[in-house]
Parts: C-alpha cells; structure tokens; sequence
C-alpha cells in the first residue's frame, strides 16, 4: 500500500518518493519492520498465550531428554511469524503482482492448515492433531493452484536465456526479447541448464506442450508436500526449524534477485523473470519474522512455533522456489528437511522388514533424525539392532541445533554456487 501511495506522491516531487522504486530499499525495510513486529507481537502473544493457559502440557522425556523443561511453554508461535511477514508484505510490495499474491496465499492457506492441526492437538487434546491426510490434501490444493495460476496467468512468463555464437571462438548469453510461457526450470551441474518438463511428455506429439504443463503441475504438487512436510519434521529443538528456513530463505531471496535482474539474469545464464524482484521483498520481511521469532524460541524456548509455522513455512519455501524455476536446487539447499523426511521413512521400512522375520531392527537410534543426536545411551533397547549408533552419548540440543544451522549455511553456498558450477 505504501508504494503505490509514495508512488503517486512521486508526481508532485516529494522528496525520498523516488526510493520506493528500489527493491534493495523496500526489501531491507521490509526485513526491519518484520523483525521489529515480530518482536514486539511475540511478547505480547506469549504473555496473553500464558495468561489463557495455553501451553504445553504434555513432553515424552523417553524423546526429549530436556522436555521437562518445556512444560508450559507456549504453542501455535507460527501466528507470530505470519503476523510479522504479512504487515510489511502488505505494506511495502507491489500488491497486483500475481507472484506476490501467489506468495500470500500460500502463508494464509497454509498457516490455516496448522492452525487447525495445532488446535486440535491443544484444545480437543487430541494429539495427533489434524488427520495426515487432510494436511496432505490442502498441501495438494495449494500446489494445484499454484500450478494452475503460474500456467494461466499472462503475467506469470519468462525471458529465455540461450547461448549465441559471438565470432568464431566465443559465445555469450542472451536473453529473448519476447515474453513467453515456459515449463523449463533450471538444472544443477548441467552446461546447457534449461530442462523443459514438456521432453518427458514428447510422446504426445501435439499434445505435448500440455502434458508439459500437466508435469509442471503435478512437480509443483509434490514439492509442496515433500517441503512443507520436511519442514514439519524439522521443527523438533528449539530454534531448529526457524534458523534453518531463516537461512535457506535468505538463498532463495539471493536467488530471486539474479533472476529479476536482466545483468544478473545474464551473467549467470539463467532465465529472467520479470515481476519477480517483489519475491525480494517478501522474502527478506519472512526472513526478518524469522530472526524475530528465534529472539524467543531459542533456546530455552519461550515459546513454539507448532505447526501453524512449520507448514507454512516449508509450503512458502517451495513455492518460492517453484515460481523463480529453481524447484530442481532443493534437494541440495533443503538438503536437512529432505534428510529428516527420508530418515523416517527408511527407519518405518527397516524396522517391518525386522519384524516381518521377528528381529528388532532400526538404521538410526531415532527419527527424525535430529533425534538420533540427543539419545541418551540408557535409553537404547538393549535387545534392539542399530545400524548407526553415533554419537555414542547425548549432544545437548542447543548444539545440534547450531550444527544444523551451518550445515544450512554451507547448502546454502553450494546451492548458489551451482550457478557457475557446470
């Protein structure tokens, strides 16, 4: 709302009007004023929070070795983290940007979704909270529409790059003049980095733009449920999942920008996506929410973020990357919440193996797999096989904690890398 306003004072030559046109100075504002209601909301909602009594309650010390300490601690903090990044998003974007509003979207759909799941598990003290395979059918919703729109939208296009023969011994990139409708994403490690969801469907011959899109839909579907759900799984210490999404945000963001950016765009061989520079400043007001919310759920936690954080933020992580065509680079920049998704389901596989044969088996002491670090050595079963038994002892969570954080920061480095690494 605020740039259209200064926008138009522009006209009459206010001074300071013209800056509101800059992405690096609405999306450092927008950093600023979400961690600045983040912090301020966050104590606000943790005092009202523990004034209702709305707390925890309940903590399997067999798990958690340090969750007595956790008892009364609040929940549901993820209102927190969408309060903090919808008041400077609404403020300081460019709200007729279809990415923009893709982005807001998903933070409400999905911040619902764990609303509800966080509700159940709190007030109907039901704790399995939301059943799985609705969580999985909003997840699926969501992806349909964030598919659907980036496919129908005459705003949601690209600028290809491709490669031009400059004399006889050099090429350089060029983008096309032209606007364009595209199911290719950007591919990892590969020279030629374009892949186009339509070569797998080339079969069906004029059809085949279609099934393109069709494919593009249904891998938007999926990323969204496998990110999201990763997430979900991280969120399991205190200051785990904030500080890891905080970091990979700030990729992502980093990401964005090259590829709102023609020179950018240009330099690093990727294609151009025009409106996409406001993803900058959602990005940067979620990263901002994010440190706001670690001020409180580091540890000791003042209060959690529940699942009304961890699934929205997971489904925000992977649209973003979904609609800067990056969603091919988050098995490497995602790499922990794909570790914990895969950690429990070989764990659930290894362990029917065993007990089809009557044996006890596990691969890791415990899943996810952030709990595999904090197992206290009496609390193995004795008559349990382990694959990985280390460490041999118990880390202390704030250090696990920080070990996930710059194992992030270093995918994080490595997933930008990849740009020039082909």
């Amino acid at each position: 709302m605020l740039y259209y306003l200064f926008r138009f004072l522009e006209q009459f030559g206010i001074p300071g009007s013209g800056m509101w046109q800059y992405i690096s100075f609405r999306a450092l504002l927008a950093l600023i004023v979400a961690l600045v209601v983040s912090a301020w909301f966050g104590e606000h909602f943790i005092k009202y929070m523990k004034r209702k009594h709305i707390t925890e309650t309940q903590r399997d010390v067999k798990i958690d070795p340090f969750g007595v300490k956790k008892l009364g601690v609040p929940s549901m903090g993820g209102i927190i983290i969408i309060v903090a990044v919808l008041v400077p998003t609404l403020l300081l974007g460019r709200l007729r940007n279809i990415y923009l509003i893709l982005m807001v979207v998903t933070t409400v759909w999905l911040g619902l979704v764990g609303f509800a799941d966080d509700y159940i598990k709190i007030f109907r003290k039901n704790k399995d909270g939301l059943a799985g395979k609705y969580k999985l059918l909003a997840q699926m919703l969501l992806g349909l529409v964030v598919g659907l729109t980036l496919y129908l939208s005459p705003d949601a296009v690209i600028h290809e790059n491709v490669t031009r023969e400059r004399g006889t011994t050099r090429t350089e990139i060029v983008h096309k003049s032209s606007p364009e409708k595209s199911t290719k994403t950007t591919i990892p490690f590969v020279k030629n980095n374009n892949f186009d969801y339509s070569s797998v469907t080339a079969f069906l011959g004029h059809h085949q733009s279609a099934g393109g899109w069709a494919v593009f839909v249904l891998m938007t579907v999926f990323v969204i449920m496998a990110v999201s759900n990763g997430a979900n799984l991280n969120d399991g210490m205190d200051g785990m999942a904030a500080g890891n999404s905080a970091i990979i945000l700030l990729a992502l963001g980093v990401l964005a920008y090259f590829s709102s950016h023609v020179v950018f765009a240009n330099y690093f061989n990727i294609m151009y996506i025009p409106g996409s520079q406001e993803l900058v400043v959602f990005t940067a007001a979620m990263v901002g929410a994010l440190i706001g919310f670690l001020w409180y759920n580091a540890y000791p936690a003042q209060v959690f973020m529940g699942d009304t954080g961890s699934l929205c933020i997971g489904g925000i992580i992977a649209v973003l990357a979904v609609i800067i065509h990056k969603e091919l680079l988050l098995p490497l920049l995602c790499f922990i919440f794909l570790m914990e998704s895969l950690s429990v389901m070989l764990q659930v596989g290894y362990y029917k193996i065993g007990k089809r044969r009557g044996v006890k088996q596990r691969i890791f002491k415990r899943t996810p797999i952030h709990d595999n670090f904090r197992v206290l050595p009496d609390q193995l079963s004795p008559d349990c096989k382990y694959v990985f038994k280390w460490p041999r002892g118990a880390w202390h969570e704030s250090k696990i904690t920080v070990r996930f954080w710059i194992t992030s920061i270093l995918l994080a480095a490595a997933a930008i890398i990849t740009l020039k690494i082909r």
